[in-house]
């Protein structure tokens, strides 16, 4: 499974159009953040996604939850959004 890690500067257009790759590619991706500003922009960036994927007639869902990341020898709480195409009929 692919993993888009976001950041708090990171440009919102440029994760969405990663988003929209890995989905037309493999229908279904993983973005992770860690802090408010970086969960800000993973969002905004999954709400862009969609309009990018609509126009190829793709709906998207998105499953949050928590992971517990390693990051240089610490233990972080990180957001997941699991992002997966919609079913037809839903």
């Amino acid at each position: 499974m692919d993993i888009i890690k976001v950041a708090a500067n990171s440009r919102s257009t440029a994760v969405a159009g990663a988003i929209a790759g890995v989905m037309r590619e493999k229908g279904e991706v993983d973005v992770q953040a860690i802090g408010a500003g970086a969960v800000n922009q993973a969002i905004k960036a999954i709400c862009i996604a969609r309009g990018y994927l609509e126009e190829d007639g793709i709906d998207i869902i998105c499953v949050p939850s928590f992971v517990e990341v390693n990051i240089d020898d610490q233990e972080r709480t990180a957001v997941r959004i699991n992002i997966q195409r919609r079913p037809p009929g839903m």
